[in-house]
């Protein structure tokens, strides 16, 4: 049996956050009724000019610090030319030859290892508009209608070398890639909005073989999960044809999540069908040191170094500093917790965040931004953990607290519940002897050997205090009664 190589390449649109379309003033807002976001530029009316958005370039720029690549000094515009029903001028505003970003790198991480996948470019285009072929609450009559209101808004779309060699690779880049664009604020990565659409080229060759095999482009993967089982399916497809004497045609195709399969759409075109010239509307765009200096000194600090600082500035595990800084919502979230904390409260708080918040999100569907529990509060109750006034079983009892909105602080709900823990070592005595008094079986199967009657007793003695005992001087003080 042959042994197959996968060979994949990411093409990424991201929809870049400006307020307005990258070649006129209409609104990127997304949910506007059809056709109220499309101006004159945007529908292509005669004698129109467009006119480029600065935020967008900026946009780029920013991209392009953050992943080490050259910002080229001088880039053009060309029309790409094609006819589709809601691309109104008959051609799309895009870069060719001339992109803005050029190369760069971006590692992924897989299990415990990490590997550099390379970028080709990134360049700016604008998009289309959108083909609707159901409505709700509109009768077509099995006719389609144009939405142009997407029509002409800012794509900044990144291309990968053939670098990837599994589903899994291409998936933890589109991750990676996604969370850089949210971190560095040029995109807001809704993926159900269509605010990050990767595209995948995967081909099949012969282990050993340097000649790529034929590709076909998987179009417009709005998630993960399809992601991954399209490139699978597409893998074996691709494997099960050449086995069987076929020969794989280029193709563009989509994923049909339903059946879990990839069908052709059209038979894949080459840069020449598009026939590319500059476009004469606009002038090169030129980008100068000072501007990009400008915007390199506003970038926030990219996740590889925030991760770094995590570990040597508060002693986190790599595992640890790597789930805090999944966004840079997560990582201000924690790092303002420590700072409510104090210096003791770093991996206490990094805990509390990984662990207890992100259930309580996940279970109600919540992001970050959208948390009960402010980084204070939960730096404040941190740190009534570390200085003994509450134990971490109280400290559930605290969290649940404010997350149900009981009280504005940690100690405020202390204070009105009555949760401070009893540390007063001769009220804990007498608590104890008491129950050893009360339970001689327990103390007599423990002194036989019976570790579990240990446990037994310190569970009756949280219990007696309702959980607010120090569980820690509830154990030497047990210890040290049964030893005498």
């Amino acid at each position: 049996m042959k042994a197959w190589e996968v060979v994949i390449g990411i093409e990424t649109h991201a929809q870049l956050s400006t307020t307005a379309k990258i070649f006129s003033g209409s609104s990127t807002a997304f949910g506007a009724e059809p056709n109220l976001q499309a101006n004159a530029v945007d529908i292509a009316l005669p004698g129109v000019l467009p006119v480029l958005n600065k935020g967008a370039v900026e946009c780029a720029i920013r991209f392009g610090l953050a992943v080490g690549a050259e910002i080229a000094p001088r880039s053009v515009f060309a029309r790409k030319n094609y006819f589709y029903p809601d691309l109104p001028k008959g051609y799309q505003i895009s870069q060719y030859e001339l992109p803005v970003v050029i190369g760069g790198q971006l590692t992924i991480a897989l299990g415990e290892d990490e590997r550099v996948v390379n970028l080709t470019r990134a360049h700016l285009e604008e998009d289309a508009g959108k083909s609707l072929h159901e409505c709700p609450g509109a009768n077509f009559h099995g006719r389609t209608g144009i939405d142009l209101n997407r029509a002409g808004t800012p794509l900044l779309e990144i291309v990968t070398e053939p670098d990837m060699r599994s589903s899994a690779e291409a998936v933890a880049y589109a991750r990676a890639l996604h969370a850089l664009v949210r971190w560095i604020g040029i995109c807001d990565g809704n993926m159900q909005e269509g605010s990050f659409r990767c595209d995948a080229n995967v081909s099949v060759r012969p282990v050993g073989q340097a000649e790529f095999g034929t590709r076909r482009e998987i179009k417009n993967l709005n998630s993960f999960r399809f992601m991954q089982q399209a490139i699978d399916y597409e893998v074996q497809w691709q494997i099960a044809t050449l086995e069987d004497g076929g020969r794989i045609e280029q193709a563009t195709v989509l994923f049909d999540p339903q059946s879990g399969e990839t069908r052709a759409m059209r038979s894949k075109e080459d840069a020449h069908d598009y026939r590319y010239f500059p476009d004469p509307d606009l002038l090169p765009l030129v980008i100068d040191r000072q501007w990009i200096d400008e915007i390199a000194r506003q970038l926030p600090e990219l996740p590889a170094a925030r991760r770094d600082r995590l570990t040597t500035e508060y002693g986190l595990s790599a595992y640890d500093a790597k789930l805090l800084t999944t966004s840079l919502e997560l990582a201000t979230y924690y790092e303002t917790a420590v700072a409510a904390a104090g210096a003791s409260g770093a991996k206490p708080c990094a805990n509390w965040v990984m662990v207890d918040l992100t259930a309580r999100l996940n279970k109600e569907e919540l992001d970050i931004s959208q948390s009960p529990v402010s980084p204070e509060q939960l730096g404040g109750m941190v740190a009534r953990i570390v200085d003994g006034t509450i134990s971490t079983n109280i400290a559930r009892k605290v969290f649940d607290a404010l997350c149900n909105g009981e009280g504005s602080s940690a100690d405020q709900i202390i204070a009105s519940q009555g949760l401070q823990q009893i540390t007063d070592s001769g009220a804990l005595e007498t608590l104890i002897d008491e129950l050893l008094a009360a339970n001689a079986t327990m103390v007599a199967e423990f002194r036989a050997g019976k570790e579990k009657a240990f446990n037994a007793l310190v569970g009756q003695a949280m219990k007696a205090t309702r959980g607010k005992a120090n569980p820690q001087q509830v154990n030497a003080l047990l210890r040290r009664k049964l030893g005498e």
